[in-house]
């Protein structure tokens, strides 16, 4: 079996194929045969170093795939089953295993690719949306990276609630791309604060929804109304370093939340709900999710190279 693997943190160079022991499936487990692989900014962390993992390792959580076998006491599943989960273990790999709770069957009508691309940009999506923060319809909230995977499907999910969305994007064709997903205004990150403050009246937004982290940290707290709230959930350009919390005060007391996709699914009722209304909202048109850019495996460095230089829109496939 061949598996991208880590024996040093450092650069996307990093990431080296190998050729590995095929894994086996223990109780309550799948194994899976991967059709397609998520690509995430954690995996780049663990890469480099900034999350410590014990070396070597086979990064990736995220893929879809058939199932091959399935470990003792498993039921609701059945070999050659399409599955999908967040939550797998080496994943950037041809096999991979998962706890059977952790995953789930793909419905019909969608394919590997889009079962890949959802999990973890679409359930963090469905929780910022729904959980960590607390916009209500009307409201007018602001979303960083607005042609990401997770801005893409976060604006989706917002808007059909009924919530007005502002975003920022970089270049023209990021901006298209927000716009189409229902961004009410894309904007430049150069002046954003401002700008939001504008198109509110001068009052700010109720909430902003920051990934990048470091370099539009500051500018998000100025743009929120009284009472708003920041939900910084990555670190894009970079991690925010520490701040004074009386800040918060000043500005309005504002509140602050770094949340992060594991605290939302603490049941199995909490992750088979958020996979059912992605589900639903795809099988009703609501939600469009968007791959990208797709590489082979053995370009895993590529995939890496592409995401940390924000040169990629949507969602990072890897494909065995």
């Amino acid at each position: 079996m061949r598996a991208i693997t880590v024996t040093e943190t450092g650069g996307p160079e990093r990431l080296e194929i190998a050729e590995g022991r095929d894994p086996r499936a223990a109780a309550g487990e799948l194994l899976v045969e991967t059709r397609a692989i998520g690509v995430n900014f954690i995996e780049t962390y663990q890469r480099s170093g900034v999350y410590e993992m014990d070396l070597p390792f086979v990064p990736g959580a995220e893929a879809s795939g058939t199932v091959l076998a399935v470990g003792e006491g498993v039921d609701g599943f059945a070999e050659g089953d399409l599955v999908t989960t967040a939550e797998g273990r080496g994943t950037y790999a041809d096999r991979f295993v998962v706890e059977a709770a952790r995953a789930v069957k793909v419905p019909q009508g969608v394919s590997a690719e889009t079962a890949a691309a959802l999990p973890l940009q679409g359930l963090t999506a469905h929780y910022l949306a729904t959980s960590a923060a607390h916009p209500q319809e009307g409201d007018t909230v602001l979303v960083h990276a607005g042609a990401g995977g997770v801005g893409l499907l976060l604006t989706q999910l917002l808007v059909s609630r009924g919530v007005r969305v502002i975003t920022t994007a970089s270049t023209p064709q990021k901006r298209d791309l927000s716009h189409a997903a229902g961004a009410a205004h894309v904007l430049e990150y150069d002046g954003f604060a401002e700008r939001a403050r504008d198109l509110t009246d001068g009052t700010g937004v109720a909430v902003v929804y920051d990934g990048v982290g470091k370099d539009t940290f500051d500018d998000s707290l100025r743009a929120l109304r009284v009472r708003g709230e920041m939900v910084l959930f990555g670190g894009a350009s970079g991690q925010v370093p520490p701040f004074d919390l009386q800040r918060l005060n000043a500005g309005g007391s504002l509140s602050i939340t770094r949340p992060s996709l594991g605290h939302f699914l603490l049941t199995p009722e909490e992750r088979a709900w958020r996979y059912r209304e992605l589900f639903e909202a795809i099988a009703a048109g609501s939600l469009d999710v968007r791959v990208g850019a797709r590489f082979p495996l053995v370009e895993a460095a590529d995939a890496h190279r592409a995401l940390e230089g924000r040169k990629t829109t949507g969602k990072v496939l890897l494909v065995p």
